[in-house]
């Protein structure tokens, strides 16, 4: 039998009583743990605050007295408020990530009978979500049996598919960080975070355009939208983040996206549009792939970054904004500037503050904790914990730092292999076997000369694809893939809704998947053409 550890609150009234011979005669939770021959506890991780720190003395000696294999691990977690449930949850939350489970090796039981309501129910969220990796453990007197009886207990064993969008609702996690820019990951390459260090200081005291350069899926956006939220928690900004990929802007629509129009300026001009430099004044504007951007663009920007005044498409009068400017591109812009496809002066406006972020390849050492930040992030999209195993782990590890990954996408692409494991491995454990898919699977992707190995290239344009998460992209060409080996659509959606069929009064799977293709402008006929 593996080791099996409890983890639950000390109960301030339950394991309460005198300190005399007298405490015997009551039920107490805690010590009734360990007093059954059918449950053996090979350690209590007992949850209390300082108040009682006497109390738990006192209940510890108890648990040695009818259990000497039972060990005692007391952890002190104080709440100002017991009843805050913001409080509680958050610091169970971080009790759990830092404490080190071992599934593999031990088994878990999280007591829900003491503490207060509210405690009880963040142990049973965060036991769903899977960031307490165990079952829960309800114990109660028993009726008939004298007082100081251990009681009777029960197993929780809870059906994980059902609570989901419990789960999503209130986990809202935190991620402990040594850098905010960094977005609590803690990166390894010196030289990454040197350029952070500097960034941040940049970002603090300095309210010059920033220029992000780096290949396409480095971290250029999740950076520049970190910066605004550093600027705002200092209170440097007030204003909101807008961001554009200046790839999307093409011919007319991009003078009016970025600097606005006035009603009639031209043929379908029916209201006034701000444009997008408007709608970011007293923020940030992050202008995505700026050397998209045509000329007489480039010049119009160039004037709204030096006096925060432009003028509007059919306007003859300037407007103002106030706005500060992150700039990214993966094109090397001086290059860009000799060529006569970017102004030298906006590239010399631009180039005071000039980082460049390295890809996924040449920071290998970083590949482990963005794996856990990759999984953190799947926890709190779909409130569902999931780890690997530990052979499968290192399988991985040494797969994605070894020579053979190359990984042309960067983070897009260690991010879609995430979701990709992530979603093949619905029990929350990823294994061997798991791993040895998806890294075959990346062999022939990488081999391939494509980022795609599904059939959305066929199905939308680039711009859609680039407008995909990556967790939408793997959903999608999942359904796109089960519905053309599939002979009708009303088949596909039985197949892509089984689980959820026995839960639901009436089944109508066809119109379900019919109208989740329709989000992405798609239909079955696109999809079964060939």
């Amino acid at each position: 039998m593996r080791p099996l550890v409890v983890i639950g609150f000390l109960g301030s009234t339950l394991d309460a009583s005198k300190f005399g011979p007298s405490r015997w005669n009551k039920w107490r939770p805690s010590v009734g743990l360990a007093m059954h021959d059918d449950l053996r506890v090979d350690r209590f991780v007992m949850l209390h605050g300082s108040q009682h720190v006497r109390l738990a003395e006192y209940i510890a000696e108890d648990i040695a007295a009818v259990s000497p294999e039972t060990t005692v691990d007391r952890r002190l977690l104080s709440f100002d408020n017991p009843w805050d449930f913001e409080e509680v949850y958050g610091k169970l939350l971080d009790f759990a990530r830092a404490e080190p489970f071992d599934p593999d090796s031990e088994d878990y039981l999280i007591h829900i009978t003491t503490g207060t309501h509210v405690a009880q129910i963040c142990l049973f969220l965060l036991t769903e979500a899977r960031y307490l990796p165990g079952r829960l453990l309800q114990t109660q007197p028993k009726r008939g049996m004298p007082t100081g009886a251990p009681g009777s207990w029960n197993v929780i064993d809870l059906d994980l598919s059902r609570y989901d969008s419990i789960a999503t609702r209130f986990a809202a996690a935190s991620a402990e960080s040594t850098s905010f820019l960094k977005s609590g990951i803690d990166t390894r390459n010196a030289g990454f975070n040197r350029m952070i260090d500097e960034i941040e200081q940049v970002a603090i005291r300095s309210r010059a355009p920033i220029l992000l350069m780096g290949p396409t899926g480095a971290g250029k956006s999740q950076l520049a939208r970190r910066i605004y939220e550093l600027k705002r928690l200092k209170h440097h900004v007030k204003g909101p983040f807008v961001e554009v990929n200046c790839a999307t802007l093409k011919g007319d629509g991009a003078m009016s996206a970025l600097f606005g129009h006035r009603r009639g300026a031209f043929t379908g001009a029916a209201a006034d549009r701000p444009g997008l430099l408007r709608t970011a004044d007293t923020g940030t504007l992050f202008l995505d792939e700026i050397g998209e951007l045509g000329l007489d663009e480039q010049a119009m920007i160039l004037r709204a970054i030096e006096d925060k005044r432009f003028l509007p498409v059919g306007a003859d009068k300037e407007v103002g904004s106030d706005f500060q400017l992150i700039a990214g591109t993966n094109r090397d812009l001086a290059q860009a500037v000799a060529e006569g496809r970017f102004r030298d002066d906006l590239f010399a406006r631009l180039n005071l503050w000039t980082f460049t972020l390295p890809g996924l390849a040449e920071r290998r050492e970083d590949i482990a904790p963005n794996l856990d930040y990759e999984l953190d992030r799947h926890a709190e999209r779909d409130g569902m914990r999931v780890t690997f195993n530990r052979e499968a782990r290192d399988r991985y590890l040494a797969f994605a730092c070894g020579a053979e990954a190359r990984w042309p996408g960067n983070f897009r692409d260690l991010a879609a292999s995430v979701t990709r494991m992530a979603t093949f491995s619905p029990k929350g454990r990823i294994d061997l076997d798991c791993v040895d898919a998806e890294v075959a699977r990346l062999g022939r992707l990488w081999s391939s000369g494509t980022q795609s190995t599904d059939d959305l290239d066929r199905l939308l344009t680039p711009d859609q694809i680039a407008a995909l998460d990556p967790f939408d992209r793997v959903q999608l060409a999942h359904v796109v893939e089960t519905c053309s080996r599939s002979r009708s659509l009303s088949e596909a959606g039985r197949t892509l809704f089984a689980a959820s069929r026995s839960r639901r009064t009436s089944a109508n799977d066809a119109d379900r998947l019919r109208k989740y293709l329709a989000r992405f402008d798609l239909s079955w006929q696109q999809i079964t053409e060939r």
